[in-house]
């Protein structure tokens, strides 16, 4: 595993401190790697979100009815 060092404001490290006080964390390292971990979830669901939103938006308008929709909708859930 590879090292990195973080140079951040005296409040930013406190505040790191107080999350491992608090027993959800072992050490700052791991505190980093969760809100990594959690950077890189957050970035995949809105790509994700994003290449619905295109794939909606390149399917063109439908013919259908909002009724007709709703109900296709269902049957798919």
């Amino acid at each position: 595993m590879a090292t990195m060092n973080v140079s951040m404001p005296d409040p930013m490290r406190e505040w790191v401190q107080q999350q491992i006080e608090g027993g959800k964390y072992a050490s700052s390292s791991d505190y980093l790697r969760d809100l990594i971990r959690r950077d890189q979830e957050q970035k995949n669901k809105l790509l994700a979100l994003q290449l619905a939103i295109n794939e909606g938006i390149e399917s063109g308008i439908s013919n259908m009815t909002m009724d007709e929709i709703l109900k296709e909708a269902k049957k798919i859930a």
